[in-house]
């Protein structure tokens, strides 16, 4: 909530006089909005003056300066005062000015808060949605984050790989991956068929015998299969996919997986077969490892 009102263009988004007003355009000067000094000068067929920010207390309140030069000259203090509930917030909004002689003549036979109030109530229910939308994204964007990785969510293809399956002790694996990644790479070729990235198909992960059963190969057609032989040619499943961009070392891949794990036990979803590691980066096109990027892929139910 404090955001969209010590901000002056968020303000413009939520505020109701761009439906009351024509061809309205706005400028931004003084200081960095969001800042005490920020200033606002806006033109529109109706009227024309400034709006600046003069006070800012995080979370609590906003006071602004109203400049207004056309259809007449005045200055006003705008207020916004913000209270906790809990779960939410009671923002009130008012402003706040003198008088002269015939302003105040004119109170006598007009009633302020019906000439303001609407529009004022206008701009408070912009200003809930406004903030709800944003609340909401924000909490979604939060949810997929998990020890620092972010976590997509998509509907995964089938897809096929071609390559050598094999249970591999964890110490082998590096000279595994080295060897067959070259082997599936250019029987694929050979045969006619265009691989993709690099990848790591696991089926199972011991950490009892520190063995993983997987297929290191590379992603082919799906029509490939009597094209490619004397490899194993395995397709995964069309599922929902959990997946990290992982960016390093293949050694630091280990962080990734315990976020996902966290983050399926968390939504209380099951694996669906694979979990599959593609080696995007090139390493003897990229010597540093810190851009060295893993897509890690998980299957789920």
């Amino acid at each position: 909530v404090y955001a969209n009102v010590s901000s002056l263009a968020a303000m413009d988004k939520w505020g109701p006089w761009k439906e009351m007003e024509h061809n309205m355009t706005a400028q931004m000067s003084g200081s960095p909005d969001g800042q005490v000094g920020a200033i606002s000068h806006w033109k529109s067929d109706e009227s024309e003056g400034e709006q600046e920010l003069k006070e800012l207390v995080p979370n609590k309140s906003v006071r602004t300066e109203l400049r207004f030069l056309t259809p007449w000259p005045a200055t006003n203090v705008g207020t916004f005062d913000i209270e906790e509930k809990g779960d939410s917030a009671k923002v009130t909004w008012g402003i706040q000015g003198q008088n002269d002689f015939i302003g105040r003549v004119m109170g006598v036979f007009m009633n302020m808060d019906e000439m303001v109030g609407p529009m004022f109530e206008k701009g408070l229910s912009n200003l809930k949605d406004l903030t709800e939308k944003e609340a909401a994204v924000l909490k979604a964007e939060q949810d997929r984050m998990v020890d620092g990785f972010e976590i997509g969510i998509s509907d995964r293809p089938a897809i096929a790989y071609y390559g050598t399956r094999k249970t591999v002790k964890w110490s082998e694996l590096e000279a595994f991956f080295g060897k067959n990644f070259g082997a599936a790479f250019g029987a694929a070729k050979a045969a006619g068929v265009e691989p993709g990235t690099p990848s790591g198909v696991f089926f199972d992960w011991n950490e009892k015998d520190k063995t993983a059963d997987l297929l290191a190969g590379v992603p082919v057609p799906t029509d490939s299969k009597e094209k490619l032989k004397g490899m194993t040619w395995y397709e995964t499943p069309a599922s929902k996919a959990y997946t990290i961009d992982y960016y390093g070392s293949y050694e630091g891949t280990g962080k990734a997986h315990e976020a996902m794990d966290k983050k399926l036990k968390a939504d209380g979803v099951e694996m669906n077969t694979n979990v599959v590691e593609e080696y995007v980066t090139d390493p003897s096109a990229e010597p540093d490892t810190s851009k060295w990027l893993t897509k890690v892929v998980y299957l789920v139910k």
